[in-house]
């Protein structure tokens, strides 16, 4: 639908909508991974899937408050992921991806914040959301770094190494095919939250 009947452009909506559906991709992977995991991580994996989930209703609740709706953007981040390293194979590698994954997450976060002209209805919703993601880097981290005793460091720093190197590639493919929709983190004029038309 044209911006006209939103207070969100096409451009800003599909960014949140693309944001909306990161999460909820997140809560349905997470999901997944709190029905199998034992011991310790249990509860903080739980934690982890109830925030992603809060997180794509944030969203929504979002974009419903600008009067507009949700669109399915044509292909999660999460997927590009499974498409160039593939399944995890352990629990190590599901810390491991999760950890550079959030924190792409809060680095884009981040830059659609530096943004003056960002809507304070969609400021509200990052702040709100970055608040549990710094928690996920900080567990998840520390979940690392007890694990090392079972697989080594230097295999969870190459495990970490591998996944941050198919993170600047999928980043880059993204920004490359939705360039347009997401020109303010690639030195536009600003996110298109900034060029709000009503």
């Amino acid at each position: 639908m044209s911006s006209a009947r939103h207070g969100l452009s096409d451009n800003d909506r599909w960014l949140l909508s693309f944001y909306r559906s990161s999460e909820i991709n997140g809560a349905l992977f997470f999901g997944r991974v709190a029905r199998i995991v034992r011991g310790p991580l249990q509860v903080d994996v739980t934690h982890h899937f109830s925030d992603e989930a809060a997180h794509a209703s944030h969203w929504t609740h979002c974009i419903d408050d600008l009067g507009a709706t949700p669109i399915r953007p044509p292909r999660a981040y999460q997927d590009r992921y499974l498409d160039a390293v593939g399944l995890p194979a352990n629990l190590m590698e599901v810390m491991a991806i999760t950890q550079v994954f959030e924190k792409r997450v809060i680095s884009q976060y981040r830059r659609h914040l530096r943004h003056p002209g960002t809507h304070p209805r969609i400021r509200r919703t990052i702040e709100q959301i970055m608040r549990d993601e710094r928690w996920h880097v900080q567990y998840v981290k520390q979940a690392l770094e007890e694990m090392a005793g079972r697989y080594g460091e230097e295999e969870i720093r190459r495990t970490l190494d591998r996944y941050t190197a198919a993170d600047q590639e999928i980043y880059a493919e993204t920004l490359a095919e939705y360039g347009e929709r997401m020109d303010f983190l690639t030195g536009g004029d600003g996110p298109p939250a900034d060029r709000r038309t009503a």
